[in-house]
């Protein structure tokens, strides 16, 4: 079974961080040791946690300050590989998101790159969605927004932004 880096990004999502945690904290000592073996234990090969650990590493490295939402502001365009990469519904979320305020335009940029630096040639709306709760998780001050999109994730029928 070929395992992506979102397998890897989930797998550590879902077993190792808590609300608590910094999801790239300590990333130096999670590349060796008892982490790395059992991810290669439960099947992910080292080529694919080592782009996992890199993915990391970009998302820690372009956490933007938080900032007001704007309304009313310009409406993003999507070009090229985007296009390719993410369909309408996808595209469609991500302004919903940022419509609502669950995402600002530095975080909607962020979650983008990171999406697109997923080693897939498609990404549908419920890797996204994994995308999204992973920036906001990392992202300070957008606890309420994380804590919005963890709802909308896990619970059967997801409420609407008010």
């Amino acid at each position: 079974m070929k395992e992506s880096i979102l397998d890897v990004l989930l797998y550590l999502f879902e077993h190792y961080f808590t609300d608590d945690a910094d999801l790239v904290r300590d990333r130096d000592s999670l590349r060796s040791g008892p982490l790395f073996d059992e991810l290669g234990k439960a099947g992910f090969s080292p080529a694919e946690i080592n782009k996992a650990f890199e993915w990391l590493d970009a998302l820690a490295q372009q956490r933007p300050s938080a900032s007001a939402p704007r309304a009313n502001g310009p409406v993003r365009v999507f070009f090229g590989p985007e296009l390719d990469k993410l369909d309408v519904e996808c595209r469609g979320f991500l302004l919903f998101l940022e419509q609502h305020g669950v995402l600002d335009a530095d975080q909607r940029e962020l979650v983008l790159d990171r999406a697109m630096a997923l080693d897939q040639d498609e990404i549908d709306v419920d890797d996204l969605k994994w995308v999204v709760l992973m920036v906001l998780f990392n992202q300070p001050g957008s606890e309420a927004a994380y804590a919005w999109m963890e709802t909308q994730m896990f619970e059967d029928e997801p409420e609407s932004v008010h």
